[in-house]
């Protein structure tokens, strides 16, 4: 799935933070040639998340996709470890975050994207060894802001 066609998942917070931070950038005048390239860059970069936002709590059905808190179990040792599926930005601009954040793209994410609790995955580490994991968990994340779902704006 190309960059533009991807459905990325934050918190109605995040996104309004987001629309925010687009307004001024678009409301404001660069000083130099190189600001106003950086402005333009975050400006279309913003844009792409704006479009591709998914804000809301996903229906609990177990599917492994962006916007679940999800519990996995590692082969190698039997340990588990809980995380949301959603834009890394969520860890930098929602503190009602408190758990980690892995993006569907990362290594561990896009094994386990589309799985159901039971259902097994590997992948290649960063270290080049192939990690097996176990899907023990899916569910909505709640950060009790948002309750319906509510599609890309």
């Amino acid at each position: 799935m190309s960059d533009l066609n991807r459905v990325v998942w934050m918190t109605l917070d995040v996104r309004r933070q987001l629309t925010r931070e687009l307004e001024e950038l678009n409301a404001s005048h660069a000083n130099s040639l190189a600001e106003t390239a950086r402005m333009d860059g975050r400006i279309r970069e913003i844009e792409i998340l704006l479009r591709q936002a998914e804000v809301g709590t996903k229906p609990d059905d177990g599917l492994v996709e962006p916007g679940m808190e999800v519990t996995v179990r590692f082969d190698t040792d039997g340990t588990s470890h809980t995380f949301l599926i959603g834009t890394r930005e969520l860890l930098t601009r929602d503190p009602s975050i408190t758990i980690d954040v892995f993006s569907p793209e990362s290594p561990l994410g896009a094994a386990i994207i589309g799985r159901y609790p039971g259902q097994r995955a590997s992948y290649l580490a960063p270290s080049g060894s192939t990690v097996g994991v176990e899907v023990v968990a899916a569910k909505p994340f709640a950060n009790g802001a948002v309750t319906d779902f509510e599609g890309a704006a």
